[in-house]
This record gives C-alpha cells, sequence and structure tokens, in this order.
C-alpha cells in the first residue's frame, strides 16, 4: 500500500466525510411525509430508527443508501487516489454520518455505512458481516447484539484473508462501533435490550 501525501489524505476526507454526511434517514422520512425522524425512538437517523415509522420499504431505502455511501466513498478514493485513500475515505465516511455537520452533528450509529465500506475494501469480508448480524438476528433477536457481533468478527474475517492493514483499519471501525453502541452495550449487560419488535420505554436502540 503506497504512501498518500497529505492532499490526498485531504481530498479522501472530503470525499468520505461529504458521502458519509448525508442524512438519507431523514431526506427519505421527510419525502415520505413521515416527519422527522429525529423526534421519534432513539432520535437518530439510521435505519431502524426509520423503521419506527411504520414504513419497512423506507427503512430498506435508508439502510441501502446509508451503505450505499460508505462503498461509493470507498471506490471513489480508491479509484482516483489509491488503496491509503480509500481507508481514509471509508473512515470519514462512517465518521461523517455519525457527526453529521447540517445535523449539528448529532446523526446515527454507523453499522450500515461500515457494512458500506468493508465491502468498498474487500467484498467476502462486507458479506461475512451482514451474514453474521443475519444469524445473530435470527437467533436472538437482538439487533444492537447482531450488530456488535458482526462487528467484532470483522477484524478476524479481514485478517483470515490476510490482510493485516485492513484488519488494523476494521479494528478501528469496531471501537467506533462498541462506541456508538455503548447505551445498548449497557442495557445488554443488565439484560434490558429488547428483542427486534419489542415494544420498550427507552427506544435509543441501535440504529444503523
Amino acid at each position: 500500500m503506497t504512501a498518500l501525501s497529505w492532499s490526498g489524505a485531504a481530498y479522501a476526507a472530503l470525499i468520505g466525510y461529504g458521502l458519509g454526511s448525508v442524512p438519507f434517514g431523514l431526506l427519505i422520512s421527510l419525502a415520505a411525509g413521515l416527519g422527522d425522524v429525529r423526534k421519534i425512538g432513539s432520535g437518530n437517523i439510521g435505519a431502524t430508527n426509520v423503521l419506527r415509522t411504520g414504513k419497512k420499504w423506507a427503512a430498506a431505502l435508508t439502510l441501502l443508501l446509508d451503505g450505499g455511501k460508505g462503498l461509493v466513498a470507498v471506490l471513489l478514493a480508491g479509484m482516483f487516489l489509491g488503496a491509503s485513500a480509500a481507508l481514509v475515505a471509508g473512515l470519514c465516511a462512517v465518521l461523517g454520518h455519525i457527526f453529521p455537520v447540517w445535523l449539528k452533528f448529532k446523526g446515527g450509529k454507523g453499522v450500515a455505512t461500515v457494512i458500506g465500506v468493508l465491502l468498498g475494501l474487500y467484498w467476502p469480508v462486507g458479506l461475512l458481516f451482514i451474514a453474521t448480524w443475519i444469524g445473530m438476528a435470527y437467533l436472538l433477536r437482538i439487533s444492537s447484539l447482531s450488530a456488535l457481533t458482526a462487528a467484532a468478527l470483522a477484524p478476524a474475517y479481514m485478517m483470515a484473508f490476510g490482510d493485516l492493514t485492513k484488519a488494523i483499519f476494521a479494528f478501528i471501525l469496531t471501537i467506533i462501533l462498541f462506541l456508538t453502541h455503548h447505551a445498548n452495550i449497557y442495557r445488554l449487560w443488565h439484560g434490558q435490550e429488547p428483542r427486534i419488535g419489542q415494544k420498550k420505554k427507552d427506544e435509543n436502540t441501535s440504529s444503523p
């Protein structure tokens, strides 16, 4: 992996953050006449919270676009600036989703965007992440635990394919997702995290 110049890193960061900060969940909910998604549930802009509007298609579209912006950021930076720039763009896309400047730095938790980034960097690992999430969600019916398990295994998946640099990068993404899910981890530890589809008083659950 070649060294990245300061200008190249800056361009990659702009590409990543610019794409990552697009609040698709909010835009879709407003365009569909569903209101401001930040005023319901967990208050963030991820697909899980959009699902609380009752519109599955809106949540699915949010999930697709939030993942897509991570994927596109990595592919664009990699195509024009190189492999190292793709890592910078991927990281900034995730940070852009979590801290969008347009929404006073209050966004989603980053799961879908991380999936897109992993698909762009090495698609088999992205697919393994998705498969792990689906498998855990099917078995345990807990969205946050499914996402955290997939995130925890992502560095190992990347390492299994022999790419140490990308494995380290995946580990950084894992740390970020664990930080954004700190409230979910607290509830998991105390046996209070709701299962998928379960009604609850505290709506601050995992939202991609």
